[in-house]
């Protein structure tokens, strides 16, 4: 991972920050550059609550390069609250407990660790909401 870039990412990573239309209300995430003409100032930075439901999910039973020992491991999409559709890794569950429409949270965990330059990447999972 480009270090950065992961710096540049922080927002998004740390506090699940994205962008709301200020006329519109539309939420999208991860926040975007302005389109080409379009006013900056149409678009205000706004912390996502992290919660949602999980849209759809799949377990990955051969991890791509970097990640082969942590297969098998659940990735899912979640429908936050406040409308956006977000892929992420899930934790904290077994296969076998997630369903679709279940209520999920974000946390913060270990992404990745670079290797030689003992940088550790984190960001958001998520997980099953804890009764």
């Amino acid at each position: 991972m480009e270090i950065a870039r992961h710096w540049r990412q922080r927002a998004a990573r740390y506090r699940l920050q994205g962008q709301r239309h200020r006329e519109t209300g539309e939420v999208r995430f991860p926040a975007q550059p302005p389109a080409i003409g379009e006013d900056p100032a149409v678009w205000e930075a706004v912390e996502l609550s992290g919660r949602g439901e999980l849209y759809s999910f799949s377990v990955l039973r051969q991890g791509p390069d970097g990640y082969e020992g942590l297969v098998p491991y659940p990735v899912g999409m979640v429908r936050l609250e406040e409308g956006p559709l977000v892929a992420a890794q899930l934790t904290d569950c077994a296969e076998a407990d997630l369903a679709i429409g279940q209520s999920v949270e974000m946390v913060t965990r270990q992404l990745l660790d670079t290797g030689e330059d003992n940088v550790l990447v984190y960001g958001y999972k998520f997980r099953p909401v804890l009764v």
